[in-house]
């Protein structure tokens, strides 16, 4: 009797361990948490037809400005026209390193390494079409983004995959060490080119915009009102972007509990 009597407290004892140890592997830790919170937005990304609609509405207003444009004599001081881009999201599709990052819960702290050394994004609606489209007009392409000075060669062939015009050294522009934004590479396009069109999906791809607080956000695109859809355009992505990183106040050391407070501080609900 005290055998069995043993044998069945043993094998309670190992259910009991191995429920608990299920339980908490399906508990999600508050890094998964965070990264559950943005399943929607991946999705919205991936599968509305309203996401890809406003792609091609993007790039469309961007044929019509850039005629516009030239029509009006755009080499200004004798300078060739240039138009300017960034690249993720706004080109190139890095929606399914995020979708990865929904699944497993991973990548958090944010690390590109592995999806950027991949090279194997694909273009956004109406992005190859229209970059073809400036080139056959004669316009400089220049591609500046903030991925590391490190991921040139790989953005390059990515970029050279889907048929870019322009995917050169000379052209794309990448985040040196010390730099904290792209002012002096637009600076640096504008010494010998005429930039008559911006593209981005962050108002960080814009003059003005760097390391403002939510609401200074949005007061500066009032400020700015009349350029969009005429010089600057605009691209979608709710997954990521200085539009969150201003809630954080641009610091995402914080503790994850404490990002997730913020996100909820930062709606505003109706009162019933």
């Amino acid at each position: 009797m005290k055998k069995i009597a043993s044998l069945l407290a043993l094998t309670a004892l190992t259910f009991t361990f191995h429920f608990h140890q299920a339980k908490a592997e399906k508990t999600p830790s508050p890094a998964n948490g965070l990264q559950e919170q943005n399943t929607m937005s991946v999705l919205w990304f991936q599968t509305a037809g309203e996401a890809k609609a406003l792609y091609y509405q993007g790039y469309n207003i961007g044929k019509i400005r850039l005629d516009e444009a030239l029509r009006k004599n755009a080499n200004k001081r004798g300078f060739k026209p240039a138009i300017v881009l960034d690249i993720d999201e706004t080109v190139l599709d890095n929606s399914p390193y995020h979708a990865w990052r929904v699944l497993t819960g991973k990548g958090d702290p944010i690390d590109w390494g592995d999806w950027f050394n991949r090279a194997e994004a694909k273009p956004l609606p109406g992005a190859l079409e229209f970059l073809k489209y400036a080139d056959k007009k004669g316009v400089e392409i220049f591609y500046i983004s903030n991925r590391r000075e490190t991921y040139k060669e790989v953005t390059i062939k990515n970029l050279q995959k889907i048929g870019a015009p322009n995917a050169d050294a000379k052209h794309v522009l990448l985040l040196a060490n010390r730099e904290t934004g792209k002012e002096s590479r637009r600076a640096h396009v504008a010494k010998n080119y005429h930039i008559i069109l911006l593209f981005g999906d962050n108002l960080g791809d814009f003059s003005g915009f760097d390391e403002l607080s939510a609401s200074e956000r949005a007061l500066g695109v009032d400020r700015h009102k009349a350029d969009f859809g005429k010089k600057l355009i605009v691209f979608p992505n709710p997954m990521y972007g200085d539009w969150e990183a201003a809630i954080y106040r641009y610091n995402y050391q914080k503790p994850v509990e404490e990002m997730i407070k913020l996100r909820k501080k930062n709606l505003h609900p109706y009162e019933p």
